[in-house]
């Protein structure tokens, strides 16, 4: 559709997923043996055919930059492009002060491109969506704003955009993370809450952000200020999420906010499950990213171990030499050494681990040595002198670290 425009938010800190974005920003971290959390929201716009695409950076992007240039570089088709704007500082020497700040210091390009409609999409979380259902919906309610949404347990819904909806699917109510959330009627057990994606028209859009940054008053957030201003107008409303059909499989639903370590852990484990929730392997759907020349993922006895390999991920470039490596991912050029095991663990590649180790529940980051016989996971009391460990006991190993060494 020659009329929509995106605008990709990955500008994210990711403050809580230390110390795996002490070097990069949270958009940038890789996922799932071989991709980066942004892919997932680039193949949504991808798949849909929706190839007019700013993303939009700030903190410590220069990761993301070579990912995007090596992997999602759009050249010679008129009219579909992938481009990512850093923060340029148009309205002063200031960052971004919040999502509706980042858009509005960005208007000049809205207004480039002439949209007729803006989709505005986080980058940070782990689903699919064929984002041209949610505009035809969008377009059949000639609605002003619409933003998706999917029921969450109540206990984790304070976290979000807490949204109230009538039988017409229009909102009627909103609170960004109430500190006592509202129960959808007939379930007190759920709330239904924002997933932070909004398709706006685009003249709705440049209004609304024009008097919000004039307003002193203002956060500049779309949760906080446009949103709730907006809403009352009756012309708001709320896609649900799970009537969203991926072509190629069953609707489940899936979504996952990893800002956390034990978030970003468990999700990975849910790739791992029998009858996972989130596959990568669908043909209809396929998830594009940057695969680096690399052969084929190597496994070999040792003359001391035999290898053995259970519910795992292991990405191209690896090489398991005598090891036993159970429920983990392994990404691009994991090295493991004869009698080392791996437990329900996430390697993010380019990992060298010795022989005779023993790694359980953790997350090991790119470029780090572990020397041979290193413990990980066994004594937590122990790790927590020397490494992070998250509330679920999950132990991080931070970039380039040498352990044992």
């Amino acid at each position: 559709m020659a009329g929509v425009l995106g605008m990709i938010l990955a500008g994210g800190e990711g403050s809580r997923l230390r110390p795996l974005t002490v070097t990069r920003s949270k958009p940038a971290v890789p996922f799932g043996g071989s991709y980066r959390l942004i892919d997932f929201a680039l193949n949504n716009f991808l798949n849909a055919d929706l190839m007019k695409i700013y993303v939009l950076t700030q903190f410590k992007s220069q990761s993301l930059y070579v990912h995007l240039k090596k992997g999602w570089n759009v050249s010679g088709i008129t009219g579909r492009f992938i481009d990512p704007i850093p923060a340029q500082m148009r309205m002063g020497k200031r960052w971004y002060d919040g999502t509706a700040d980042a858009i509005y210091q960005n208007l000049r390009f809205i207004e480039l491109e002439e949209p007729e409609q803006v989709c505005i999409f986080g980058s940070d979380h782990i689903y699919k969506m064929d984002v041209k259902q949610m505009l035809n919906f969008h377009l059949e309610k000639e609605a002003a704003l619409t933003v998706s949404a999917l029921r969450m347990p109540i206990r984790e819904a304070s976290e979000f955009g807490v949204i109230e909806v009538d039988e017409r699917g229009c909102m009627i109510g909103f609170e960004e993370k109430p500190a006592q959330p509202k129960a959808i009627p007939g379930d007190p057990e759920h709330a239904l809450v924002s997933m932070g994606n909004y398709i706006f028209e685009t003249d709705v859009l440049c209004r609304e952000l024009e008097a919000d940054a004039v307003n002193e008053d203002s956060s500049h957030d779309f949760g906080k200020d446009i949103i709730p201003k907006l809403f009352p107008q009756g012309k708001v409303y709320v896609y649900d999420f799970t009537t969203n059909n991926i072509p190629g499989e069953k609707s489940t639903g899936y979504w996952r906010d990893v800002g956390t370590i034990d978030a970003y852990w468990q999700a990975h484990m849910d790739l791992l499950s029998e009858d996972a929730p989130f596959s990568l392997y669908n043909r209809q759907w396929q998830l594009h990213t940057y695969y680096p020349p690399l052969p084929p993922a190597t496994v070999l006895d040792s003359d001391d171990c035999k290898v053995d390999i259970n519910n795992c991920m292991i990405s191209a470039g690896s090489y398991i030499r005598g090891a036993k490596v159970y429920k983990s991912v392994l990404g691009f050029r994991t090295n493991v050494d004869h009698c080392t095991t791996i437990s329900e663990s996430v390697i993010l590649g380019d990992v060298k681990i010795g022989a005779g180790c023993s790694i359980r529940r953790a997350i090991i980051d790119k470029n780090v040595q572990i020397a041979p016989g290193t413990m990980i996971g066994e004594d937590l009391e122990e790790d927590r002198k020397k490494y992070h460990v998250s509330e679920d006991g999950v132990v991080v190993i931070p970039k380039g670290a040498k352990i044992g060494y």
